[in-house]
């Protein structure tokens, strides 16, 4: 992914109450448009490197959860 776009998706959402966070990932969820995903790759990029180890085996667990639903 550019560099460039990490950047300009990051500037939109700097400031953002949780609100519009929610917003702003329920329309990208919503909305099916696969060029929404680098976006919400990006939010989950900036989680995970803030994340501690127990956050991050929570969301290893949650996505390994789903991951055997699909296979």
């Amino acid at each position: 992914m550019d560099l460039n776009l990490r950047k300009a998706i990051k500037s939109n959402i700097a400031g953002n109450n949780e609100e519009q966070l929610e917003a702003t990932i329920l329309d990208a969820i919503e909305s099916g448009e696969e060029k929404m995903l680098p976006g919400l790759g990006v939010l989950f990029e900036m989680i995970w490197q803030n994340a501690d180890d127990n956050e991050k085996e929570q969301m290893l667990t949650l996505l390994e959860q789903e991951a055997q639903k699909l296979g």
